[in-house]
């Protein structure tokens, strides 16, 4: 979408201005607040069964699919990034992993519960691995400070010596454009750069890896057919990557699947130029070089407490500010931190 259609784009939300801090919540599109409110008011009322409201969560997995390039088939739908990598940590317990140092802890705490880790830093994981590692597990864009990793040199050094790729794509699915064929394993929580509630996950899991895995947390919505699922035996689940649903909230999902569908309106490389532009006018207000991230972060005295007072919203890391930029952020929000950074 070119940039002067940005406008018409902005009326889709209702930012108080200054938030830039997209990389710990996003705000929802107006049509999905709105889905929300109304799936709370027939709830409240009795007004309608469930099944109306379950669409949501098939919209959801379908829109998911089509944003990193994988069959719908292929995806499962949870609640949290460590939920749906659980099932994953268990196929894959013993293996031994790679991870960079510093990641964070929903795609290393469930590897570190039952298989030995290695950590190495970020910038060298694709010169890190070899004949020694099972698995490379990575952000493809780091929570701390932002960092894009270089998903195509992760994936070919992991090929070539025959592990497995696992990424968590929270901080970076909704801006940053990519293809989850590549990886085995794709996980994300929607409640960041998707703008979705928080609550609502999903993993691409590839067929070649999936029969590794054991759906423990299956229930009746796991199965072949949910509605003949609901009373006893036998197994019956789905054959695709479904088998790995847990049941739903049908709020949550409510909202998380217009979200989505607004990102594929917009188009994620329209969002990534708008989100990038931003981040480097901030950065260039600072001194800084140009990077390739919709996150930032700067190390300036007192920028918390500045910030504060000219009421920008952002959060702080390791001691300092992270700064995040999303298809809602104006250019207005960004000099106005600057100001706040900048002046006295």
């Amino acid at each position: 979408m070119p940039v002067k259609e940005y406008s018409r784009v902005w009326i889709m939300w209702d930012p108080i201005p200054g938030w830039l801090n997209t990389a710990s919540y996003g705000l929802p599109p107006r049509r999905a607040f709105e889905a929300m409110q109304a799936m709370l008011a027939d709830w409240r009322v009795g007004r309608t069964s469930w099944e109306g409201w379950d669409t949501a969560t098939q919209r959801s997995r379908e829109s998911f699919a089509r944003l990193i390039g994988v069959p719908s088939a292929d995806v499962c739908v949870g609640a949290q990034a460590s939920q749906v990598l659980a099932p994953v940590a268990a196929g894959l317990a013993g293996r031994r992993f790679l991870v960079p140092a510093g990641e964070f802890t929903s795609n290393l705490f469930p590897w570190l519960v039952g298989s030995p880790v290695r950590t190495v830093p970020a910038a060298s994981l694709a010169d890190r691995i070899d004949s020694t590692v099972d698995v490379v597990a990575f952000s493809l864009v780091q929570s701390a400070d932002g960092t894009v990793a270089d998903y195509a040199a992760v994936v070919a050094a992991a090929r070539a010596h025959g592990a497995l790729v696992v990424v968590d794509a929270t901080q970076a699915c909704g801006w940053l454009p990519f293809d989850g064929s590549l990886a085995d394993v794709v996980a994300a929580s929607a409640y960041k750069w998707l703008m979705s509630p928080r609550g609502s996950a999903f993993a691409y899991l590839a067929p070649h890896v999936r029969e590794r895995f054991v759906p423990f947390a299956a229930g009746w919505y796991a199965g072949e057919d949910v509605h003949d699922s609901y009373y006893g035996g036998p197994l019956r689940l789905a054959s695709s990557a479904r088998r790995f649903d847990i049941s739903p909230s049908w709020p949550v999902y409510s909202g998380t699947a217009p979200a989505l569908e607004v990102i594929e309106e917009i188009g994620v490389a329209a969002i990534n130029a708008h989100n990038v532009r931003l981040a480097n006018r901030f950065r260039d207000g600072l001194g800084l070089p140009p990077g390739d991230s919709a996150i930032t972060v700067v190390d300036v005295p007192e920028a918390e407490e500045r910030l504060r007072r000219a009421g920008i919203r952002a959060a702080v890391r390791a001691g300092r500010v992270r700064a995040s930029f999303h298809i809602y952020t104006t250019d207005r929000d960004v000099d106005a931190a600057l100001t706040a950074l900048t002046d006295g």
